[in-house]
C-alpha cells in the first residue's frame, strides 16, 4: 500500500473521529472511502467499526478524565443498546437497504429543526429529568438506536444524541460524553458479529483506527472546552450535510 493511500486514510479518519465525538455521522466519510479502496460494503461497514471502537475508547477516557462523563445512568441505557446492536449486526451482514437511507435522512432534517427551534433544552440540559434509572419507553428507544447503529452505525451518534438531550435531560455536552461511551460498549458486539463472518480487513481498519483515535482525542477537548453552543452549532451543521449526503444530493451539486 503506497505511502500517500495510508496518509488520505489517517487523515480522513481524523475527520470522522472528530465528527463522530462532537456529533456523529464520521462513517459517511469512511464508508465510501473503504468501499473507494476496494472493499465490498459489507466488508466495509464490519472494518469500519475498528475505528470506531478504538476512537470510542480513547474519546471515553477523555471525558471521563475531563469528568463530564456520567456512568451511574450510562448503564442502564448501554444494556437495551447492546442488545440491539448485536440484532442489528446480524441483519446488516446479510443486507443493505436504500429506502432505509431516505428515511433516515428525513429524521434527521426533522431533528434539524427541532435542535434549531429550541436550543436552549441542548444547551442547559433539562433540569430534574435526569433519573439514575430509565423509564421503559427510554430503553424501548435506546434498544432501536443499538439496532440501527448495529446495521450501519452511520448517524447513530444523532439519534443517541436525541434519546439522550430529550429523553434523558442531559445537555449536550454531557450527552455527548454518554453517547460516545455507549456506542463504544455496543461496537464490541457489533464488531464481533461482524469478525465472525470474516467481514473486516484488519490492515485498513487498523490504519483508519489511527486518524479515528487522533480526532476524537481533539474533538473530547474541544467539545468540553468551547462548550455546548459551540457543539450544537457542529451538530447542525453534521446534520444538514448527512441528510444531504444520505438523499444523494451531494452527488448533484458536486
Amino acid at each position: 500500500m503506497e505511502w500517500y493511500i495510508i496518509l488520505a486514510i489517517i487523515g480522513v479518519g481524523i475527520l470522522a473521529g472528530f465528527i463522530n465525538t462532537l456529533a456523529g455521522s464520521g462513517s459517511l466519510l469512511t464508508l465510501p472511502l473503504l468501499m473507494f479502496l476496494g472493499l465490498p460494503a459489507n466488508v466495509a461497514n464490519g472494518t469500519n467499526r475498528i475505528g470506531i471502537l478504538l476512537q470510542g475508547v480513547v474519546a471515553s477516557g477523555s471525558f471521563k478524565k475531563q469528568k463530564v462523563l456520567d456512568l451511574k445512568t450510562t448503564k442502564w441505557l448501554i444494556i437495551p443498546s447492546i442488545i440491539g446492536s448485536i440484532a442489528g449486526s446480524v441483519w446488516a451482514v446479510n443486507l443493505t437497504d436504500e429506502i432505509m437511507e431516505y428515511f433516515i435522512a428525513v429524521l434527521l432534517i426533522v431533528m434539524f429543526f427541532v435542535i434549531l427551534y429550541k436550543p436552549e433544552v441542548w444547551i442547559k440540559g433539562q433540569v430534574g429529568k435526569v433519573h439514575e434509572k430509565p423509564s421503559i419507553i427510554q430503553i424501548i428507544i435506546f434498544f432501536f438506536i443499538g439496532l440501527y447503529g448495529g446495521f450501519i452505525q452511520a448517524g447513530v451518534g444523532f439519534f443517541l444524541l436525541g434519546g439522550l438531550v430529550l429523553g434523558a435531560g442531559y445537555d449536550i455536552v454531557k450527552a455527548n460524553a454518554i453517547k460516545v461511551f455507549i456506542t463504544m460498549s455496543f461496537t464490541v458486539f457489533a464488531l464481533a458479529v461482524f469478525i465472525i463472518n470474516k467481514q473486516v480487513d484488519y490492515l485498513l481498519g487498523f490504519i483508519l483506527a489511527i486518524g479515528s483515535m487522533i480526532g476524537a482525542y481533539i474533538g473530547a477537548h474541544v467539545a468540553v472546552s468551547w462548550g455546548p453552543k459551540f457543539v450544537r452549532i457542529v451538530l447542525l451543521i453534521a446534520i444538514i450535510g448527512s441528510a444531504l449526503k444520505l438523499l444523494g444530493l451531494f452527488d448533484l451539486i458536486f
